[in-house]
This record gives C-alpha cells, structure tokens and sequence, in this order.
C-alpha cells in the first residue's frame, strides 16, 4: 500500500524516504546550513497541533510509540520536559493557549463557548498574527470545533456553529436549575458523541487518501508552497485530529506494534477508581470518551492502546511530510517551528480512558517543542516548568511584534536561549465539574505535583514524581511534608480565591 499523489512524500532535500508502504520509515532531516538572513525579514510560524497527544513520544521516554519525525523535530529544537496545559479539555485548552488568558481569567470551561461572544476586544493568536501583516493560514483544527475564531484567518476559517457567550454570574447570584441544565446539556452532549468513538479502525487501500489528517497535512503542504511563491510571511495552523477518538489510522501504522506486547500502567484498572488516601474528587465515575459505562478487560485495553499509539504514529508521520515540504521550499532558516498538544490523556491510568476532568500527570502534561532556527538552545531540553498559555507571548516575542500586555502568559525566549536557566515558574491546571466554580486545581513545579479539590468530594494529594512517578501514594498528611504542603496550598487557593465551587450544595 503506497500512497502517491502530488502532496505525497517523496525524495527532497533534507528529508530520506524509503520506498516500502505508506510509512516509508521517513525522517525529517533538519537543515544545517544558517546563513545570516537580513533583520528586516520576518520569521514565519509553522504552528503543528495534535488533539489529546499526551507525551507518549519516543522522544519523551516513550518504550512503545514510534514517533521518528517528532523525535528529530525535539532533538533538535528545545524540548520542554516539563510542558503543561490550563485546563484537560480541547475547547478551554485551546481558548487558553490562543488568547493567551487562563481560564480563571475568561471563565470559559466548556467545548461550546467562544471567546468573542464574551471578550469581543481580545485578540486571538492567528489574527494578531494576520493584524501584523502575516498570511494567516489554518489547515485542520485549531479552536474547538464549532468556536473557530472565523476572522482571525486570511484563509481556511471555518463559520462557528456556537457563539454562547460566558455567563460570568457569581454562583450565589444564579440559578442553581439554570446552571445545571445548562452544563448536563454540554455533559451529555459530549458524551453522546463519544460513544459513538469507542472504536478503532484500520484503513487500507485507496481509502487512506481521505482520513481527515491525511487531508490536514496535504492543505499545509500547499500553503507552503504557495507562501514560498508569494513571499509573504506565513503563520500556518495545521491542526491534526488525532490521537483523538475514534482511533482510526492506516493500517501500516497499526502494523508497528504488536498488541499482545503493549503495557498496561502499573495502576491499571478495569473501571474509574480513587486511590486509597485520595480525596474522591480526583476521579471522575464516568469515563468520557473509551470504555463509558462498562468494563475495560485488560485483552481490550491493550487493543485499545495500540489503535492510540497507531494514531500517533499517523501524526509523526503527517508532521515529517509537513516538515519535508518546508525543507523542499528552504524555508526551514526563516521558520519557528511550534509543536504541541491541548492537553495530555489517560489510558486505563486508574481506571480512567479520556483526559476531561483529569489533574494527574498524564492528563495535564503535553509535548511541547520550539525549534527557532536562532536558538542557541536548540538540542538541548529544558527540565523547567512551562505553560501553554505561554505561547501567545513567546511567538510575539520571537517574531519582533510587541508582546500585547494583557497577556497572562510570559515568553520562553530566555529558555530558548539557555534551557537550564532560573525559572521559578508553577503550572495551573484547573476544572469545573458542575458549572457552579471550579473544583479542582493542580500546581505543578519542578520537585513537587499538588492537587486541591472543592464541592463533591473535597481534599488535596502531594505526590513526588522522582520516587513516585505514577502517583500512587498521597503525602499531603505526613508531617515531613507539612511545609511543602502549605506553601503549594498556599499557591493552589490563591489561583483560584472566589472562583471554587462551594463546600456544600445550593438548595
């Protein structure tokens, strides 16, 4: 099964193919030459996202995924070992991200809010990008499906389906029916359309020519090309759907690991379960997207891991084709090259199959690697603490736009520069279960992971990710800790002081 077509991959400069399947082994070369470009140039963008990727690359420690393309892409620009989202869902994550607001700033916890029906002054991203005189080009999914910030594009905007404004109403001051229609509406609606994902899929033959990333990365190939012609500078959006459900991928990808050989997490579980010691809300019930309201038998997880590897591996190989055309054009001196994912995922971690809701490590942390041509710290990683709300800030500083003040996030330049530079920085992560303030929020700094959660089952955990990396044991009680636990309380409860969802319910 090969795949040929104008937008197929093949032999170029600075990338090596080979000619068996679809795969093709292919590796994306990185080019060596950098020659010294006039200041007056501009930097383009390359901005490469994937949906529910957490950090399951080889490049990140990975022992399963195969992930060559993205594993050069982090080894030679800078990767963040330590790269974490605002909130576990796609929609608010991503509103984060490209308004460069915390969600406890814009009060947006839903996939059907758009920015703009509240904040119509703020600017996002791609259209501060297409302001600044940029060919602002989306192929794929940016924004949440349905809340494209249609505007921001100079092609390829997508008309929003919502435009539901915030309700930005104290709890106290609505109505606790109105607020909980509202959010079991958004619950079950999501949900509906996850249960039809509980699935994987194989693909062959002609028809890999149109799996929706296939198509994603193809339109990115042809604004490359287009954007070489017409010399404009470009920020290019190109948004893959997967690893997201369902997991259908070509069948060459699913053919790279063998099912019987995939790992189960060492505190697997075959339905939602709370750690003995920790505090009941740090789970939820129900699982969102796999295994919803049933079993998980450890035979269907493995399956159901490997169609999620499989689609990871389809990414790894549409961001090298991407990346190939890139070198095909020499435009690699004159682009960042951005990659990312809009929140991390759990695979059967504790019982859990999806990532809403999740403050753990696996569903808050995310891959995340800049490759600025003119970085002195590219090769290197950086063991820091970062945010995804820090990109909005970082791309206006690299490309020489002023850095718009309101702003919540801080550039990463200075550890573009030296990755192992002074950064006291924690992640925020935060949830709203029931729409009425958040119940949970996550601080995470370089030694330490502490979450606090308010409302239905209210405590907090520490956990110690050197000797406790899968989260197993909670510290938050044992007096040796007692200060560290303090502090990161302290931290936690001022993030989110007057947004909590209160103790007891509203009659």
């Amino acid at each position: 099964m090969v795949l040929k077509g104008k937008n197929m991959p093949g032999k170029s400069r600075g990338a090596v193919f080979t000619a068996t399947g679809l795969i093709g082994s292919l590796t994306v070369g990185v080019a060596t030459a950098q020659s010294e470009a006039p200041e007056k140039e501009r930097m383009n963008v390359l901005f490469l996202i994937s949906d529910d990727m957490r950090a399951e690359l080889g490049a990140y420690g990975s022992v399963t995924a195969r992930t060559p393309n993205l594993d050069r892409l982090a080894a030679q620009g800078v990767r963040f070992e330590h790269a974490y989202c605002q909130y576990p869902l796609s929609g608010p994550s991503r509103a984060s991200l490209l308004t460069g607001r915390r969600p406890t700033t814009s009060g947006l916890y839903s996939n059907r809010e758009w920015f703009g029906a509240t904040y119509p002054d703020w600017v996002s991203l791609p259209k501060y990008f297409r302001q600044q005189g940029y060919a602002s080009l989306r192929s794929g999914k940016v924004f949440h499906g349905g809340i494209d910030d249609t505007e921001a594009w100079s092609e390829g905007g997508e008309a929003r389906t919502w435009s539901n404004p915030v309700n930005l109403a104290p709890p106290e001051a609505m109505s606790v029916a109105e607020v909980r229609d509202h959010y079991v509406r958004i619950s079950r609606q999501d949900e509906s359309r996850a249960s039809q994902t509980d699935r994987w899929e194989a693909v062959e033959g002609e028809a890999v020519h149109s799996l929706g990333d296939t198509k994603v990365a193809n339109r990115a190939i042809d604004f490359i090309r287009r954007s070489k012609e017409s010399g404009e500078p470009f920020f290019i959006a190109c948004g893959f759907s997967k690893p997201h459900t369902p997991y259908v991928a070509p069948k060459e990808f699913f053919d790279l690991y063998n099912t019987d050989s995939i790992p189960l997490p060492p505190d697997f579980a075959s339905l939602p379960m709370v750690p003995v010691g920790f505090p009941s809300g740090s789970i939820r019930p129900k699982n969102a997207d796999l295994f919803i309201s049933r079993v998980a038998s450890p035979e269907e997880s493995r399956a159901m891991i490997r169609a999620y590897m499989a689609c990871i591996s389809y990414v790894d190989w549409n961001v090298g084709r991407v990346l190939a055309e890139l070198d095909r054009q020499n435009l690699r001196e004159r682009t960042i090259i951005i990659f990312w994912s809009d929140h991390g995922y759990q695979l059967g971690e504790k019982g859990k199959w999806s990532k809403a809701g999740s403050l753990w490590e696996k569903g808050t942390r995310v891959p995340f690697v800049i490759l600025d041509p003119r970085a002195k710290g590219n090769g290197q990683t950086s063991t820091r603490v970062v945010e995804l709300v820090d990109i909005y800030p970082t791309l206006a500083d690299l490309c020489g736009l002023p850095v718009p003040k309101e702003l919540d996030g801080v550039s990463l330049r200075p550890l573009l520069e030296n990755p192992a530079t002074t950064w006291e920085r924690p992640a925020y992560t935060v949830w709203n279960e029931h729409g009425k303030g958040i119940t949970g929020v996550s601080v995470r700094t370089e030694r330490w992971r502490y979450a606090e959660f308010f409302g239905h089952g209210p405590g907090a955990y520490l956990t110690d990710p050197l000797t406790d990396p899968h989260e197993m044991r909670n510290l938050v009680s044992e007096p040796e800790y007692s200060d560290i636990v303090a502090e990161l309380h302290r931290l936690a409860t001022e993030y989110v002081a007057g947004k909590t969802e209160l103790q007891r319910e509203e009659h």
